[in-house]
C-alpha cells in the first residue's frame, strides 16, 4: 500500500505531465484495467483502459480545445485516494468562446498506478462554450 504522500505525488507527476503535454507519461501512471468517468461535455462517459481513455478523452480534448489548461490547487489524499480541486480554462474551436470551469477529481491508486478516476465538473461553464 502506498502513503498519502506517495499518492498524491503520483497524482501530481499526472497533472504536471498533462502539463507538458507528455500524454505517453500519463499513460504510464495508469493500470492497464484503469476505469476513467467524465461526468461532463462532449466526452462524457466511461473510458476503460489506457487506449480508451487516449482515444475517447485526450484525443478530443486536443482536437476541440486550443490552449486547454488543468490547473489544480489543491490535492487532498488519504490512503490511495486523492482529491483534486481546480480549474479548466480552454477555448472550444467550433465556437471560438472560452471557458473557465471548476472541477473535482477522485483518483483511486493501487501499487502507485491509477485504477479508477472521476471527474466532477461545473456543466455550465462547458455547455456555454459549445453553442
Amino acid at each position: 500500500m502506498t502513503t498519502t504522500t506517495d499518492t498524491a505525488t503520483a497524482v501530481r507527476a499526472v497533472y504536471d505531465a498533462f502539463g507538458r503535454g507528455d500524454i505517453p507519461t500519463v499513460l504510464e501512471a495508469f493500470d492497464p484495467e484503469i476505469v476513467w468517468i467524465e461526468s461532463t461535455g462532449l466526452i462524457r462517459g466511461t473510458y476503460r483502459g489506457p487506449q480508451g481513455v487516449l482515444e475517447g478523452v485526450f484525443v478530443p480534448i486536443g482536437n476541440d480545445w486550443e490552449g486547454f489548461t488543468v490547473e489544480t490547487e489543491r490535492l487532498v489524499g488519504q490512503g490511495d485516494v486523492v482529491v483534486a480541486v481546480g480549474t479548466y480554462r480552454g477555448t472550444y474551436r467550433a465556437t471560438g468562446k472560452a471557458m473557465t470551469s471548476r472541477f473535482a477529481h477522485v483518483w483511486e491508486m493501487r501499487d502507485g498506478r491509477v485504477v479508477r478516476f472521476e471527474q466532477i465538473a461545473d456543466t455550465e461553464s462547458f455547455n456555454a462554450a459549445l453553442t
